[in-house]
Parts: C-alpha cells; structure tokens; sequence
C-alpha cells in the first residue's frame, strides 16, 4: 500500500526542517496555478516565504538576547522636542555603518532628554541588520563582572563579550562605583577598544567622569582616549521629557478639577 503523499511530504519537510514550506505550499502551489507559473517560480515564492520566516526569527532571538528594558523605536523619538539633535544624522547612524568601523556613539545630556530611548532604537536596528546586540545599565554591567569573579566566569563573560558586536552602556555616572567596579568598567571598555561598538549614555561632561571611576584620573584619561579615538558624540540639551509630561498632566488634571 502507498503512503498518502502528503503524509510524505509532511514528513519529509520537518525532517529537513522547513516549516513554512509545509504551511504556505498548498497557498502557493493555487496561486502559481491559477497564473500557469513554472516550477521555479513555485519553488523561488516557497524558498522566499522560508528565508523570510528564518530572518524574523532571527531578528526576534536577537532582539531577546539583547536584553532592552523597553521597546523604543526612532519612529517615535519625539524629535521636535530636541531641536538641537540632528535628525538625518540619526537616521545615518540608524544604517549601522559605525559597527562596521568599530566606531562607538556617547549620548550626552541631561536625565530625561531621551538618550535611553535613542540607545535603545539604535540596538534595535542594529539587531534587524543582524548584528549581535547586548544591553547594559552601568551598575549592570559592573556587578554582572562582580558575579562572574565570584564565580569564577570572568573568562566566559569576556568571551561572550567578544562575540558581540555593540554594547549598549546606559546610565553611565548616574550612581557612582566603587575601586572595585571602576576597575572591571575599565577593563571591559579596554577590552571592546576597537573590536566591539559601543554606545553610552552618561549625564555627565567628560571633565567630570574621574567622580564615575573612584577619583582616579590617570585611569579615567587613559578609558577616554580608548572610547573617544573613534566616537560619534551626540550632545542633547534641552528640558526632561519625563518632567514636561508630568507637569502637563497635572496642568490637565487640575484644570479638569476647576471645570
């Protein structure tokens, strides 16, 4: 008795593990008819929708792996709000060319100015274009290397470091490290020094990051002659997104109480 060609089929996509294949191929295989398509086109629209389907994946793992504290897009960075920041430069560096060039982007501004929310929608084009992609808060990145001295993993951590290729520093100067942490912030800056991108966001100017690195300046000046040697420097003035937003609601809310 013959088996059910489909059945065969079936089988034999999962075993070659093309998943879209088995669910598009009926669709696919009506619409060629209907147009009296040649094979090839049936298998080029099918190996398409397959490709199509892996590359989501893809970006979806990275995207995870990457570890964003928030979903935030470039589309929606309010950009009239910061007249000062230049628009197509975003946009230009949105293209990812700056990794290729293991060159590294500092945000620079006060708290609430949307220097996160630029970070992040930067790590997330980066991961679309299929660039490994990991997301740090300062103190996160310090006491990750604390944990994995303790466990003795550091070697492993730094290898996966290497792998990446951009790391996003957030918060950078907002709480102050001790001699310990400085120490492991410096090492980890060394290390990505020319092979992986980095961007950063800090409050501070640079004449104050000696306070970020337990007062040492020797140390400080040598991380900043790493990090700046090839670093797009984006400075963003202007009021806290965050304090405009609040002061707005309250503003509606108590003229809602007077109506």
């Amino acid at each position: 008795m013959s088996q059910n060609p489909n059945l065969l089929l079936q089988s034999h996509l999962k075993t070659l593990k093309l998943p879209t294949f088995g669910r598009e191929h009926p669709t696919v295989a009506r619409q060629c008819a209907s147009k009296d398509a040649s094979y090839e086109t049936f298998l080029q629209q099918l190996t398409e929708l397959e490709v199509q389907h892996r590359q989501a994946l893809a970006i979806e793992r990275r995207i995870k792996q990457a570890g964003f504290p928030l979903v935030k897009e470039l589309a929606n960075f309010n950009f009239t709000a910061v007249p000062q920041l230049n628009k197509k430069r975003m946009i230009d560096l949105a293209k990812c060319q700056f990794i290729e060039q293991r060159a590294n982007i500092i945000f620079n501004g006060a708290p609430g100015t949307g220097k996160t929310h630029l970070a992040i929608a930067l790590g997330r084009e980066a991961c679309r274009r299929g660039y490994k992609t990991k997301c740090f808060t300062a103190a996160q990145l310090a006491n990750t290397y604390i944990e994995a001295r303790e466990e003795r993993q550091v070697t492993k951590l730094e290898n996966h470091i290497r792998r990446c290729d951009l790391i996003i520093v957030d918060e950078l100067g907002y709480i102050p490290l001790d001699r310990t942490a400085a120490e492991y912030l410096f090492s980890f800056f060394s290390q990505c020094y020319e092979t992986t991108s980095l961007i950063v966001t800090t409050n501070l100017p640079f004449t104050d990051w000696p306070q970020i690195f337990a007062d040492d300046e020797r140390m400080t000046g040598a991380l900043l002659d790493r990090l700046t040697h090839h670093v797009h420097l984006i400075e963003i003035q202007g009021d806290s997104f965050r304090l405009n937003a609040s002061m707005t609601r309250l503003q509606q809310k108590g003229g809602a109480m007077q109506a």
